[in-house]
């Protein structure tokens, strides 16, 4: 078998990478173009691609342009494809929200256009993300197939990701899904997230920012946002699953059990390395533009399939932690 993975020197991608050497034998591309988020760092460091570094090819290229016939010949014929390669991060969309749109539906429509050239492809995952669904009240957890609410420019463009999948599968038969996912976390992580941020605010003594609603004249903190929070090796996990078990066309929620606001987080954090959280709390609103308290997805329809996270909360947020304070790179 082989598999095409695009993005995978960024962090999700590079467990899924992991995943992949460890619990199969099949060869792997990666489609990379390394900008400020992807780094082949995160695959050189894996054991498993240290055992058997010959399995893994790389094609440099970047997505906004078609995948010409060199580069074809370059992939060759991929049993599957796992499509992660895409802009992220919402305050850089919000500030420069062109390269967005380019990047996450450009990129998806020259994919899926070599895609639909393949003679023996069984499966393509677009891995869309739970913000296209917008805000979650307290209590609501959006299903696959609930209606898009983007916020911003980030999630307005993996909506537009996710329309150029659905249109493949109607019009072309391209064997393809989406799944969305929320608030990843693991070794390896880009040192803009949360955790990371976090455990290097913590190390240092210094201020954590928390983002809640406060109010305006007493400051008191009336509500902190609130995420499912999942880790990236269950995401993998969960990916493998569903190019055995997934049907083309349909969309799928990769969540995990734990539900946690973010001075908890923080605070559990700073519980495993041992130094206080020193937060200083951010009016909510004002302070981060687009930006939405809670999302929530429901996970029913992948637990009926009989998929469950592998690697609990406790065990792997531990893991992460103590990867990240002994590889300061990654903070």
């Amino acid at each position: 078998m082989k598999i095409l993975i695009s993005g995978g020197s960024g962090f999700i991608g590079s467990h899924f990478v992991d995943y992949i050497l460890t619990n199969t034998d099949w060869d792997i591309v990666l489609i990379e173009r390394l900008n400020y988020s992807g780094d082949l760092g995160r695959i050189a460091e894996l054991d498993s691609y240290q055992k058997e570094p010959k399995r893994v090819t790389v094609v440099y290229h970047d997505l906004r342009g078609v995948l010409h016939e060199s580069i074809a010949k370059r992939i060759g014929e991929p049993d599957y494809i796992v499509h992660f390669a895409s802009s992220t991060h919402v305050d850089r969309a919000i500030v420069d929200p062109l390269p967005f749109y380019y990047d996450n539906v450009i990129g998806t429509a020259n994919l899926v256009e070599f895609a639909k050239k393949l003679s023996n492809l069984k499966l393509f995952v677009n891995f869309s993300t739970d913000e296209v669904f917008g805000a979650a009240e307290v209590g609501v957890y959006h299903k696959e197939g609930s209606p898009f609410n983007p916020s911003n420019d980030y999630s307005a463009a993996k909506a537009g990701q996710e329309m150029v999948a659905k249109a493949a599968f109607a019009t072309h038969k391209l064997p393809i899904i989406n799944t969305h996912t929320m608030n990843n976390y693991g070794e390896r992580q880009h040192p803009e997230k949360f955790l990371p941020k976090t455990v290097k605010s913590v190390l240092n003594g210094g201020e954590m920012p928390i983002y809640a609603t406060v109010d305006t004249v007493s400051g008191e903190v009336k509500e902190v946002g609130s995420r499912v929070w999942m880790y990236a090796g269950n995401t993998a996990d969960a990916i493998y699953f569903l190019l055995q078990h997934a049907t083309p066309g349909e969309d799928y929620n990769i969540i995990g059990p734990d539900e946690y606001d973010i001075i908890t987080l923080a605070n559990k954090v700073a519980e495993i390395v041992g130094k206080p959280l020193i937060p200083r709390y951010v009016g909510f609103y004002g302070a981060r533009k687009g930006h939405d308290r809670r999302y929530a997805l429901d996970g029913s329809k992948l637990r009926a399939m009989g998929w469950t996270s592998p690697t609990n909360f406790d065990e792997s947020l531990r893991k992460t932690v103590e990867f990240t304070v002994n590889n300061s790179q990654w903070m």
